[in-house]
């Protein structure tokens, strides 16, 4: 199996963030963790545990991604347009469900969480053909500025670290928020 362009990337990418997330959560203070972060409604906790679940979502969305990428065109633009429809339901969950997980789990298991979906995601890549990671999909607009309206599963890949680069510019923790 040969390394498609941008795979090795790719595979960086997800250990840089494993690696910065845990460093943010070490090096967090208590204090830090319940200021509220910048541009969400949530504390910097709660922002962290939804970045985590953003890599969650990825995992499971591999799933969904194998079966919806092998139906007709009109299939997949029907379901996209479903999903896009449930936006604000899902972003209700969105929101409640990082409130609460924050609050449920431990910041240790957070970022043993985040280590075994990380890692779990690398294998994944890892296992893909060039051909599997070119086939695509059309995607929900709506849920995420980072879904594009038609995503190969290179692109799902990606995404969850682009998801986590985004929020942690919004994190107020010492100079999070003022790195790339």
């Amino acid at each position: 199996m040969s390394q498609s362009p941008g795979r090795g990337d790719v595979r960086d990418e997800l250990d840089r963030a494993r690696t910065e997330f845990r460093a943010l959560i070490v090096n967090s203070t208590p204090a830090e963790l319940e200021r509220r972060s910048n541009g969400t409604r949530w504390t910097n906790r709660e922002l962290l545990f939804h970045m985590m679940f953003g890599y969650l979502i990825t995992r499971n969305l591999r799933y969904l991604f194998a079966v919806m990428s092998r139906t007709p065109e009109r299939v997949q633009r029907g379901f996209a347009a479903a999903l896009d429809a449930a936006t604000r339901p899902f972003n209700a969950v969105n929101y409640w469900g990082s409130r609460f997980g924050s609050r449920v789990l431990s910041l240790d298991r957070i970022a043993r969480w985040s280590d075994r979906v990380i890692g779990s995601l690398q294998r994944s890549l890892d296992a893909e053909t060039d051909t599997s990671l070119r086939r695509d999909m059309v995607f929900p607009t709506r849920w995420d500025p980072y879904f594009k309206p038609r995503m190969t599963r290179q692109d799902l890949y990606q995404y969850p670290t682009q998801h986590f680069d985004h929020h942690r510019r919004q994190l107020t923790i010492g100079n999070a928020g003022h790195s790339s």
